[in-house]
């Protein structure tokens, strides 16, 4: 019997493999939920304004979100560190052709929702207004 064990080496090589990601690659979770006839993309990015939020829809099936740097008045040192204050971005590629005319986003809460229409089109990219 060999004193391998699989499970480790397979989490030893994700632990390499996530060594070379991209920074910021995951800082922005998505949900992306499909509603027949149009799409939902949910993008969680507490602390920022409307207007550090960037929504760009290129080649009608990838959808990039970039969120500016968050600045905070401090004057104490800090103790603890861990919330980023770097601006953030994503892309994440849609699973339907959507049209770039029928799209929204509005930002509540900390989320930004963006409604897509699905629909078959060709174009370089459409920039989609945050409300």
């Amino acid at each position: 019997m060999s004193d391998r064990d699989p499970l480790k080496e397979v989490e030893e090589l994700f632990d390499q493999l996530t060594q070379f990601t991209a920074p910021g690659a995951a800082d922005i979770p998505v949900d992306i939920v499909d509603l027949d006839d149009e799409l939902l993309v949910y993008a969680d990015l507490p602390g920022r304004d409307p207007d550090q939020l960037d929504v760009l829809l290129t080649d009608d099936r990838k959808l990039q979100v970039e969120a500016g740097d968050r600045s905070e008045d401090t004057s104490g040192r800090y103790l603890t560190h861990e919330r980023t204050r770097d601006s953030v971005t994503r892309t994440v590629q849609l699973p339907a052709a959507v049209d770039q005319t029928g799209t929204e986003a509005t930002y509540d809460r900390g989320v930004l929702t963006v409604r897509l229409t699905k629909l078959t089109g060709d174009g370089d990219g459409t920039e989609i207004p945050v409300e």
